[in-house]
């Protein structure tokens, strides 16, 4: 596999603040909160349950592609973010974070609070989402030209935004205008069901990476089946990849299969998998920029997609970052 002309990657996304705490089963039940669920919230009613929670919460920039593109930032790769976010504290860390992480931010603002998510983490590793978009969600149409996709070899979009359709089909436009290929992560299975038809045709005419896991591949193509679901993906983009979570990955090219391994197989060291698909997508799309063969694009995604889940959020530490360069043999 050669390496592509241009080797920027940006992702555009919800600019979200995530919120971190450790609690017990116990606690999601006086809370009312749907153990692995998400719920839409107003920002008040996160700031109480973080007032009652017992330890001290860990504050870092989130959002799915977001997340990917900080991984990109710290593998050495040429990453930027767009996103939307307000005028407050939250924004001003959400921007410094950023750039400390190698990421160039395209942040456009509001007068509307910076979005955030609550993340209850339960001992089980298992993650319980309290969500408030905020600014997040009022990108406009007319906030996206091909500008803000320049040096772009892929352009990675969270599925989310396929909540807005004149956003998202502007946003394709433009990527597409700027020479990108366009990488869409397919994000939740609610997505994809709320999506219909509008999913079909978008993939059909844009998408050339198409990423999802078991669950949205089962409801994207109405197959049950793993390889019959990859083969249907595969029909409907370039590139399609299928997570499979503990037991690895299957990425299809052409109507050539890889079969990606996981790595940490019997670990006992995963804490939360908060993140682990999205880091997926850091070591995976800049192992494509960079030439590697799809055996390494796969390699290096699981190896990121398993750090993550060693620690607590989206954000792998700066030693692991080294070691994760180091095997993957990264220059830098």
């Amino acid at each position: 596999m050669t390496e592509m002309k241009k080797s920027g990657i940006v992702g555009i996304g919800s600019a979200l603040m995530d919120i971190l705490v450790r609690e017990d089963d116990e606690f999601l039940r006086k809370e009312d909160i749907v153990k692995g669920g998400m719920t839409y919230v107003d920002n008040e009613f996160i700031d109480q349950v973080v007032s009652r929670a017992k330890g001290k919460p860990h504050i870092v920039p989130g959002g799915s592609a977001c997340n990917t593109i900080i991984g990109i930032g710290n593998l050495g790769g040429n990453a930027r973010f767009v996103g939307k976010m307000g005028k407050d504290d939250f924004a001003m860390l959400f921007e410094t974070d950023l750039k400390a992480q190698a990421v160039d931010p395209i942040l456009f603002s509001s007068a509307s609070p910076t979005g955030r998510v609550l993340s209850v983490i339960t001992p089980d590793a298992q993650r319980s989402m309290l969500t408030f978009l905020g600014a997040s969600s009022e990108m406009s149409m007319d906030e996206i030209t091909p500008d803000c996709f320049q040096d772009a070899g892929i352009v990675h979009i969270e599925g989310y935004l396929l909540f807005d359709r004149e956003l998202m089909t502007a946003i394709l436009k433009a990527a597409k205008s700027a020479g990108a290929q366009v990488c869409l992560d397919l994000a939740s299975f609610t997505v994809v069901e709320a999506s219909g038809d509008f999913l079909e045709s978008l993939v059909r005419d844009y998408v050339d990476i198409l990423i999802a896991n078991e669950d949205e591949a089962r409801v994207f193509t109405g197959h049950e089946d793993e390889s019959r679901a990859l083969k249907a993906l595969s029909e409907k983009a370039d590139m399609a990849v299928l997570k499979l979570g503990k037991r690895g990955s299957l990425i299809s090219r052409s109507g050539h299969v890889v079969e990606i391994s996981p790595q940490g197989i019997g670990a006992d060291d995963v804490i939360d998998t908060t993140g682990a698909g999205d880091l997926w997508a850091s070591g995976f799309l800049f192992g494509l920029v960079s030439g590697y063969t799809l055996e390494k694009c796969g390699s290096l995604a699981s190896m990121c997609g398993y750090e993550v889940c060693r620690v607590v959020g989206a954000n792998i530490p700066r030693e692991a970052w080294a070691g994760i360069r180091k095997s993957a043999g990264i220059q830098q």
